[in-house]
């Protein structure tokens, strides 16, 4: 059987078709707002040092995302000579797999991470994603609160392989990850250790891919906040510019945003949560972090 296809209106990962793989590739397989674009910042600076040869969306693109022609994001990784980080949302069972390949998949608090892309969806330009991955123009959409968009989101059964972009979807890529955890080229990363200790995470991501360890400083440095958002005009992965405020990007990455909210929300994201994760992954996924109110 072969590997399945994961589409949705502006990305299809059978896109992946057409790059040549090479060995010491980094893909970076994260469910959306899960410390993605972080982790590229991490992976670039560990092998570029301080100056990156290229904003970070084009050093390090997503290829899988239709509103860029794919011939000319194969074009910019085939010309790159340096060990490449390539940027993905689709599961590792819909990727090319080899073991030459190594495969980061990060991991935050899915309620954190989808209080962040609720804020996220609200400052993307649709009108103009839909026109550039060539899909119907959407009508103007209702305004709907944040605990209605999260209720929804925790129930929402959609098929995985066209709608990630929910609890069941993160469930389904994060177990995947998680049963290939003792595989050679699989590095699973939690966001919450990034948060609160940073420097560590960085130098095990060093140690485990291979990478210069006399870049763990500058890497430290380069992936604050603070400098991200000052180096947003490079950081931020939007080079086709569907991003309405570029500044709201780096919006705060704070641990416990989600679970600050409606009690009886919270409830059901816990009941349903327990539904769809084993209970090593969920105490996995849940760990780590300190009390929330320590982070406000």
């Amino acid at each position: 059987m072969g590997r399945p296809r994961y589409r949705s209106r502006d990305e299809d990962s059978s896109r992946w078709g057409g790059l040549s793989r090479r060995d010491g590739d980094i893909v970076v397989s994260t469910r959306t707002k899960h410390g993605t674009t972080w982790a590229q910042a991490i992976l670039l600076h560990l092998i570029h040092g301080p100056e990156l040869p290229a904003p970070l969306p084009v050093v390090s693109p997503w290829i899988d995302h239709l509103v860029e022609p794919l011939l000319g994001v194969l074009g910019r990784l085939e010309a790159q000579e340096h060990r490449r980080v390539i940027k993905t949302h689709t599961p590792l069972d819909g990727l090319p797999w080899r073991e030459g390949l190594v495969y980061v998949v990060v991991a935050r608090h899915p309620l954190d991470a989808a209080t962040s892309l609720f804020h996220h969806i609200r400052n993307l330009d649709r009108r103009r994603m839909a026109e550039l991955a060539g899909q119907p123009v959407p009508a103007g959409r209702p305004v709907v609160e944040l605990g209605t968009w999260l209720s929804r989101w925790v129930v929402d059964d959609a098929d995985p392989r066209q709608h990630l972009d929910s609890l069941n979807g993160v469930a389904h890529h994060l177990i995947d990850a998680w049963q290939r955890r003792d595989e050679p080229n699989v590095v699973l990363v939690r966001y919450a250790d990034l948060v609160v200790d940073r420097r560590r995470e960085v130098e095990r991501l060093a140690v485990a891919l291979d990478l210069p360890l006399e870049h763990v400083d500058c890497a430290v440095e380069a992936t604050s906040l603070e400098a991200m958002r000052d180096n947003a005009h490079r950081m931020v992965p939007d080079p086709v510019g569907i991003i309405l405020d570029p500044s709201q990007f780096f919006r705060g990455g704070r641990i416990g945003d989600g679970r600050r909210l409606d009690p009886r929300l919270v409830q059901r994201y816990e009941e349903r949560a327990a539904e769809l994760f084993p209970p090593d992954l969920l105490e996995w996924l849940h760990g780590g972090e300190p009390d929330v109110h320590e982070t406000s």
